[in-house]
């Protein structure tokens, strides 16, 4: 049996209420459930029980301070076909190095590595048939958006539930403290 899994750093409730404000005028959005909100470290995909405890092993062994980190300005994913609504994040390098140090540890538990490049994002809402031009109105709405500084105090190993035409569970099943 295999688990869909994935790190991230939690988003807190008020920050998520915050957010959930913004979710409007767009058409053809999808917004993502308020207890789905995260920033993915590092998507490992579908993992064995064995590779879990490897993978947990190695996660537990990450040693990185707490650091500062901000949400700001919406984006969005798929230029002229979009695809994906998100907020941007600023956690500077020491976000890069807890997004390195995970896939270090997915590469130690036996997984295969990440080609895609690391952009530190929070999911918004997944797109259907949404205008450009209403995407442009949404992204300048949040020009002035900062979330204010907020503390990477752990990060969690999700399992993800995958439902057919519905919004995926997202389940926290390991926390690892930072600092």
């Amino acid at each position: 049996m295999s688990l869909r899994l994935f790190a991230a750093l939690p988003i807190e409730r008020d920050t998520a209420r915050e957010l959930k404000r913004l979710h409007k005028g767009v058409p053809g959005a999808r917004w993502r459930p308020l207890e789905n909100f995260h920033i993915t470290l590092r998507f490992f995909g579908d993992v064995d029980e064995r590779q879990l405890e490897d993978l947990d092993a190695e996660l537990s062994a990450i040693m990185l301070p707490q650091f500062a980190y901000e949400l700001g300005t919406a984006n969005w994913f798929g230029k002229s076909d979009p695809h994906t609504l998100w907020m941007s994040v600023d956690g500077g390098e020491p976000l890069l190095e807890l997004n390195a140090a995970c896939e270090r540890a997915a590469r130690r538990a036996g997984l295969k590595a990440e080609t895609r490049h690391f952009k530190p994002h929070l999911t918004m809402a997944y797109l259907h048939n949404t205008p450009v031009d209403r995407l442009r109105s949404f992204v300048d709405r949040t020009l002035d958006y900062r979330s204010g500084p907020l503390m990477a105090q752990y990060f969690s190993l999700y399992k993800s539930h995958p439902r057919k035409g519905e919004t995926n569970i997202y389940e926290p099943i390991a926390d690892y403290p930072l600092g």
